[in-house]
């Protein structure tokens, strides 16, 4: 790791500063930065993400995928962590602390409003940032492709009825153009530049690319941060207290999944570069999805809306130092 990856935690912690400073100064840039989406994907960020997870995609060995199979437990346990587990984790954390830790703050409508957003968040596993903490990580790069699309599968079938089973209501539309949108722009892809990149070029040459492209996936980042922190300057600035309630409920489910998910993993003997992403995945959120829904359930200004955006504030500094625990962790397989 280079010195300017050393000291990425610092780096993203001024990009956060950096984003709030200009969104407040020049809310017009970022509102039409903003407005470029599309079913709720911001086209701007997922070209961001896109250069932040293409390294990732040309370190996948594409003739050796097959072999994952003859490792299935690592899936397995992500599975039921991530079906099983977190979405109802998460939804009794909000009641807990919305409901009652915090009771005497918020308002009992509010809270119920901003549970509903949790339970959305918890209920959808990341899909496009994972390959960032993945690669951050030094994951194995085929077994987390195919964590990932194990759960955009099972997302396809469950998330509609596990949302609805936690929210007690029964007309929770997938937003089916989000949800694809999303795979394509994430994983599709990137996949098939990262396999049309690594049959272009000679072996010798691949590492090389590598090498070139790591300061750019790093830039790409960083501006990610500055952007999603500049969307929600004002609301930041507005309400900086409920914003931390909020927060307390994703921070604690995010560091709870992890941990289960790679002690779990330690525990069978799985090696650090499966369980280190899959803790990863367990605990990081689709957050385009859970927004999308939410803003259709329940309106642009709701509070269930609000939880989901600061889903995304909790997810990229919280990652980032879940990410430098996998590093530290160690232990013989």
């Amino acid at each position: 790791m280079g010195k300017f990856e050393r000291y990425l935690s610092v780096w993203v912690g001024l990009s956060i500063l950096a984003g709030v400073l200009l969104g407040h100064l020049s809310p017009p840039v970022f509102q039409t930065v903003a407005h470029l989406e599309y079913a709720h994907v911001n086209l701007v960020v997922a070209v961001l993400i896109w250069v932040m997870i293409f390294p990732m995609m040309i370190s996948i060995d594409f003739s050796t995928i097959g072999e994952v199979r003859k490792k299935p437990k690592g899936l397995i346990i992500t599975f039921f962590i991530n079906w099983f587990i977190k979405p109802f984790s998460m939804a009794a954390l909000g009641v807990v602390f919305l409901q009652y830790v915090f009771a005497g703050f918020i308002p009992a409508e509010d809270a119920k409003s901003y549970i509903a957003g949790l339970i959305l968040l918890g209920a959808a596993p990341c899909t496009a940032m994972v390959f960032v903490w993945s690669r951050l990580v030094k994951g194995d790069a085929n077994y987390t492709l195919v964590q990932v699309s194990l759960n955009d599968l099972v997302m396809i079938v469950a998330y509609a009825p596990i949302v609805a089973l936690l929210l007690g209501v029964t007309d929770v539309v997938v937003p089916w153009d989000t949800l694809i949108l999303s795979v394509v722009l994430y994983v599709v892809i990137p996949i098939v530049a990262g396999y049309l990149t690594r049959k272009a070029l000679p072996a010798a040459k691949v590492d090389g690319l590598l090498d070139a492209l790591k300061p750019w996936s790093i830039i790409g980042l960083l501006a990610t941060v500055v952007l999603l922190f500049g969307f929600q300057a004002q609301v930041l600035l507005e309400k900086p207290l409920v914003i931390l309630m909020i927060a307390v409920p994703i921070l604690l489910q995010s560091i709870l999944m992890f941990f289960l998910t790679f002690k779990w993993m330690c525990k069978v003997k799985i090696p650090h570069n499966i369980s280190a992403p899959a803790a990863l995945i367990g605990g990081s959120n689709f957050f385009e999805l859970a927004v999308a829904v939410a803003i259709s359930l329940f309106g642009l200004h709701s509070g269930a809306a609000l939880a989901t955006v600061v889903g995304v504030l909790v997810e990229v500094p919280v990652m980032l130092w879940l990410v430098k625990v996998a590093n530290k962790q160690t232990y013989e397989v």
